[in-house]
């Protein structure tokens, strides 16, 4: 099954592709776990949770007493004892949301995970983060942070694919770089790029110059009905037909080197 990772710089959309690939999987038969791994949290209502109840979800990261049950330690504790490698088996299915056929798991944001920083909540969640990639047999679509915080060494090689989603401006291709180059330090051997809010074909041809040697999944349109979708809380994939016909195609170009 795919595992991906969806990231790129704050903003350029991708939540939007996570939600839509999430839909388009499920819709062709596929068990899919969708993870939130963004502070902005967003994953859960693009893909047609309820406002009120995408507000009362608790990211993973969040969930003190679940921290020091699995731990031994209080969040945000440095310097103390603490389990490593607590078990983690069971949160998937206890704390995911399920939505159209998508269980969402909000997760929250691993901080400085490729620095080694030392706090319970860091290694409940790379500990769950490696699970997700080595022992679950589903699609995993994970929406990320402008990197690739999440993943350690030992684990990004189990990733299908890194999608970098990028605008069509300079400091969006700036980061798409950077995370490249991450990405294949870690091990991640396909990274590729999707363009996201696309007006003409001169911010195709933009995207395409300025990522040379990167292989580029497709592009998405600017589409005003991916803003009614958020204002409306209703699932991108259900107002945006045009989006969701590009979004099958993406789709079709990951399976394919499955």
């Amino acid at each position: 099954m795919l595992k991906l990772a969806i990231t790129g710089k704050g903003g350029v959309g991708k939540t939007t592709l996570a939600a839509l690939l999430a839909h388009v999987f499920v819709e062709r038969g596929q068990k899919v776990l969708a993870i939130d791994a963004d502070p902005a949290t967003g994953l859960a209502a693009a893909c047609g949770v309820p406002p009120e109840r995408a507000a009362a979800i608790t990211p993973v990261a969040d969930m003190e007493d679940l921290i020091y049950e699995r731990t031994g330690a209080h969040k945000g504790e440095l310097g103390g004892y603490f389990r490593l490698n607590p078990r983690v088996d069971d949160i998937p299915d206890r704390f995911a949301v399920l939505q159209d056929g998508i269980r969402i798991l909000t997760m929250g944001s691993v901080k400085g995970a490729g620095t080694g920083c030392l706090c319970p909540e860091n290694a409940l969640l790379r500990t769950l983060v490696t699970h997700l990639l080595l022992r679950r047999d589903e699609v995993l679509i994970m929406d990320m942070e402008a990197g690739v915080e999440h993943l350690g060494r030992g684990t990004a090689s189990a990733v299908d694919a890194c999608i970098v989603v990028v605008e069509p401006g300079r400091r969006s291709i700036q980061t798409a770089h950077a995370i490249r180059t991450l990405a294949q330090d870690l091990g991640i051997q396909r990274v590729c790029v999707v363009g996201n809010k696309v007006a003409a074909e001169t911010d195709q041809a933009f995207i395409t110059g300025q990522l040379p040697g990167l292989e580029i999944l497709g592009f998405l349109p600017v589409d005003l009905k991916a803003v009614e979708s958020d204002r409306r809380g209703a699932a991108v994939f259900d107002l945006a037909p045009d989006l969701v016909a590009r979004a099958r195609s993406i789709a079709d170009r990951l399976s394919a080197s499955e």
